[in-house]
C-alpha cells in the first residue's frame, strides 16, 4: 500500500469521525475461560485459541504462553503496524524494517518472596531496526509519530485507570 491509497481508505473514516465523535469510540474486548486441570486461561484471540499459563520462572511448564511475553507481542504488533503506517504516509521508504520489545521483570514480587519486589515489568525497551535511506530528520519524526500513535504502547506508557470486578456467576 501507498501513501495514496492509505489516505483514500483513511479519508472517510476521518471524515464520519470529525463529524460524528461518537462513532470513533468502539469498545474492543478480551474473553477466556479457566481450564477446569490445569494452571491456564484459555484466552479467544480472534483467530484462534491461545492458552495462557504460568512462566517457568513461577512454575509453569513453558508449554503454555506467558502473559508478560503476550504484552510485549501485543507492544511489538501495534508498534510495527503504526510504524509501517506512518512511513507509509510520511512516504519514507523502508527496505526492510523489525520491531523487538524486551522487559524486565523481578518474579519475586509476583510471588510474593518480597514484598519491596515490584509485580509488573519494571522496565520495557521497544527497539525498531530499519534499512532505509531516509534523511535523520525524517527517521526522528517517524519515531515520534510512532510513539504517539501506537495505542498499546501509549497504554502502557499512560497507564489508564482499570475497573477490577468478581462477579459470582
Amino acid at each position: 500500500m501507498d501513501a495514496t491509497t492509505l489516505r483514500a481508505v483513511q479519508a472517510p473514516i476521518k471524515e464520519r469521525y470529525k463529524t460524528h465523535p461518537k462513532d470513533a469510540y468502539i469498545t474492543l474486548k478480551a474473553h477466556g475461560t479457566l481450564d477446569d486441570q490445569n494452571i491456564a486461561c484459555k484466552v479467544e484471540t480472534g483467530r484462534l485459541l491461545a492458552v495462557a499459563g504460568l512462566h517457568p520462572a513461577t512454575g509453569g511448564t513453558g508449554l503454555e504462553l506467558c502473559s508478560g511475553d503476550m504484552l510485549l507481542e501485543a507492544l511489538v504488533a501495534c508498534a510495527g503496524v503504526t510504524l509501517k503506517a506512518v512511513a507509509t504516509a510520511l512516504e519514507i521508504p523502508l527496505q526492510s524494517a523489525a520491531v523487538s520489545a524486551e522487559g524486565d521483570l523481578d518474579f519475586r514480587g509476583t510471588l510474593g518472596v518480597a514484598k519491596d519486589a515490584p509485580v509488573g515489568f519494571a522496565q520495557i525497551r521497544l527497539t525498531f531496526d530499519v534499512e532505509t535511506n531516509a534523511p535523520q530528520d525524517k527517521l526522528d519524526q517517524l519515531l515520534k509519530l510512532t510513539e504517539r500513535y501506537c495505542v498499546v504502547y501509549q497504554t502502557i506508557r499512560n497507564g489508564p485507570p482499570v475497573e477490577v470486578i468478581l462477579r459470582r456467576s
